[in-house]
């Protein structure tokens, strides 16, 4: 079994203490009162269909975020990897936070009745008891599905498995479709969520993949 040296398990104690904080902050922003939630909903989230399918892709975001999180912190040898995921990971979900605060926001666009009844939509009804539509710009089940398969695509361990790499890149396209389709996030929330991870990915792969090639050369 592979012995992890002590500063992979201090990088796993951060990830924890922080993830500690973000679902203690968020759980006070879903259940706090007294606020004027502001809808985002647009005229084109309407002619969107609902689809319960998309539950399937949805629900995989947890196990996905998840293994790509234990991979980058626990087993991957390239510590800087783990720092550009990390930090990527950190600024978007704190973020949301603070737009989730500042700018409370929500959306009406879930079905009150279902046109069939499945397990599809059995796991559908269960997932609006537990998530209200509240808090959903940006999107983190899009910018944390991109940001992982960034961090796939850009990792050097990775890059003959392509399986992985070709695996987690549809995984997020249907992702990203579920949460519209499930009506779950509009089209805003999925936009601003792209954009910032657009963002984040030029400021920690691609400035940075330049910033140290232009310093070797020199």
């Amino acid at each position: 079994m592979r012995k992890m040296n002590s500063s992979r398990w201090k990088d796993a104690g951060l990830v924890l203490a922080y993830m500690i904080f973000y679902l203690c902050f968020f759980n006070y922003l879903e259940y706090r009162t007294g606020v004027q939630v502001h809808m985002l909903q647009m005229r084109a989230d309407y002619k969107i269909p609902f689809c319960e399918y998309f539950i399937v892709p949805y629900l995989l975001w947890f196990p996905y975020v998840g293994l790509t999180a234990a991979y980058f912190t626990l087993f991957n040898d390239n510590r800087t990897e783990f720092y550009q995921f990390a930090v990527c990971m950190g600024i978007g979900m704190t973020l949301f936070l603070i737009v989730s605060y500042i700018f409370p926001n929500g959306q009406n666009l879930r079905p009150y009745t279902f046109a069939r009844h499945n397990i599809f939509t059995e796991l559908v009804k269960e997932l609006y008891k537990v998530d209200t539509p509240t808090n959903v710009m940006p999107s983190l089940h899009v910018f944390n599905s991109v940001m992982c398969c960034t961090a796939i695509w850009e990792s050097r361990s990775l890059r003959k498995n392509k399986l992985v790499r070709w695996g987690s890149w549809v995984l997020t396209l249907l992702i990203i479709a579920a949460t519209m389709f499930l009506k779950q996030h509009t089209i805003l929330d999925v936009v601003v969520a792209l954009a910032m991870a657009r963002i984040c990915w030029f400021f920690m792969y691609r400035y940075k993949v330049q910033t140290v090639v232009e310093y070797e050369e020199v």
